[in-house]
């Protein structure tokens, strides 16, 4: 963990996908915030949605119904702008408008 922290790199988290799969017993288990803690970038995706119940967003619910804060959400929203093959101009385009989103609601 410390050398993909150290390196940057990002990691696809897709976890309505590992309770399916019983990776974790609970959405509680998820490891996400903990990979945020030791400075492991994560991103939040989905892995087959008809099969694994949930796209992008619906992963997003179910973190939040869990422990992640909505500061942390952004967080990764923001990295998945930074980790994706977009190029600069549309990262910034992207990243000015999550940080306005941020900001028109409190975050």
């Amino acid at each position: 963990m410390e050398r993909v922290a150290r390196d940057g790199i990002a990691l696809t988290c897709c976890p309505l996908s590992n309770l399916r799969l019983q990776v974790i017993n609970s959405m509680n288990e998820h490891p996400i915030a903990r990979f945020m803690r030791e400075g492991v970038t994560c991103t939040v995706n989905s892995d087959d949605p008809a099969y694994f119940g949930g796209y992008v967003a619906a992963n997003y619910e179910a973190l939040a119904e869990t422990r992640l804060s909505m500061e942390q959400l952004v967080a990764l929203a923001g990295n998945s702008i930074d980790a994706s093959f977009a190029d600069d101009a549309r990262k910034t385009t992207m990243r000015a408008q999550l940080d306005s989103w941020r900001t028109a609601h409190g975050f």
